[in-house]
């Protein structure tokens, strides 16, 4: 009789898995890390303090229902906390809806450069991923709807987009809804969303407010400085709330991040003094990168994708080598198809200085006068 194995699922054994942005550098010494896209100004305090004291209570199982974080964040945002649902992180409510809404056979469409775990939960469930073809690293419309079919069940799309840090404008996300069926389920991932300063943008109430197929899915992880707590949280219409309550773990999300959660979404103070730095350096560090002769793509998150030369002694890679020369941890973006750029986070103000003085000794190095 010959032994067989436990075989997963179809789909599953296409799945690459997931690396994450680097976090320490051989020595031993704390490096100046710009590889994740966290805050450079933490935590609220108060949410700091919260967590500490939800460590008294680590005996006992968390609120199931997040009933005061979901209270907490209508409050915030004047929604209906009966449509929220909490999970450990964005990522989370990403896979329960591949999980409800895929399964084989069905299709599933983001663009070029989205994140990389939209195919990794479209495949984890069957279903094939469709990729879009970006407009100069920007979603376009127009080729998402050109590659609907009748098996199209699911769109993700991520605006702001990690990594290019694009976006197109709300009127383009609501003709990409009225462009879809029905039944086509549209997920807005608004991971970045508190970073945008842009008259035209929205990140997708309006629309979970008033269709039954678009949802919305925001992140403690980015400016509210939580990702250690992986905390998450999504806003959609009754019935697809509903199917995702039912599928859910029942104490998914861990009680020290609830109590932290609730704070750092009140502490509007902390949260306005990071849009101010962000929006401060993003203009400065750009400028500061583009006169040293390199191109940057256009961001409204926290983060700069920067761009190099294909050959020669400038290249990505030997960015990379020169930062970590310098103590400085970038994303190399080979995974997202762009094997020519780094991704770029904002940190202090200490940090943007070391980025702009370790990319000057870089692009000069060997230079002649």
């Amino acid at each position: 009789m010959t032994a067989h194995a436990p075989r997963p699922k179809p789909g599953i054994d296409a799945i690459e898995a997931y690396i994450p942005g680097e976090s320490a550098l051989d020595g031993g010494v704390a490096p100046i890390k710009l590889s994740s896209n966290e805050t450079p100004l933490g935590p609220s305090p108060k949410a700091i303090a919260a967590m500490r004291a939800a460590a008294d209570k680590l005996a006992l199982y968390p609120d199931g229902g997040a009933s005061a974080l979901r209270s907490a964040i209508a409050a915030r945002y004047g929604l209906n906390a009966d449509r929220i649902v909490c999970g450990a992180g964005s990522d989370e409510l990403l896979s329960l809806l591949a999980n409800a809404f895929l399964t084989e056979g069905d299709e599933a469409i983001y663009t070029t450069h989205g994140f990389l775990v939209y195919r990794i939960v479209i495949l984890a469930n069957g279903a094939t991923p469709v990729v879009a073809p970006e407009n100069n690293l920007t979603t376009d419309v127009d080729a998402i709807l050109e590659r609907v079919t009748d098996r199209t069940r699911v769109v993700f799309l991520a605006n702001p987009n990690n990594p290019t840090g694009t976006y197109i404008p709300f009127d383009e996300v609501r003709r990409l809804r009225d462009g879809l069926r029905s039944d086509i389920l549209l997920v807005l991932d608004a991971a970045y969303a508190e970073y945008v300063r842009r008259n035209d943008y929205e990140a997708g109430l309006e629309l979970v407010a008033t269709t039954n197929n678009t949802v919305m899915t925001r992140t403690f992880s980015k400016i509210h400085g939580l990702a250690a707590l992986r905390l998450g949280w999504l806003y959609g219409p009754d019935a697809i709330v509903d199917t995702l309550n039912r599928i859910r773990g029942p104490f998914n999300v861990s009680a020290p991040a609830l109590a932290a959660g609730i704070e750092a979404i009140g502490d509007t103070k902390h949260e306005d003094a990071s849009i101010a730095h962000n929006e401060q350096w993003l203009g400065k560090l750009t400028d500061g990168i583009t006169a040293l002769g390199l191109s940057v793509t256009p961001s409204v998150g926290n983060f700069l994708l920067v761009h190099f030369p294909q050959n020669g002694a400038k290249t990505a890679l030997a960015a990379e080598a020169h930062f970590k020369s310098n103590n400085i941890i970038v994303r190399r973006v080979d995974g997202y198809g762009l094997p020519s750029a780094l991704r770029i986070s904002l940190g202090t103000a200490d940090d943007n200085e070391a980025v702009l003085a370790a990319l000057r000794g870089f692009m000069t190095a060997g230079a002649t006068t």
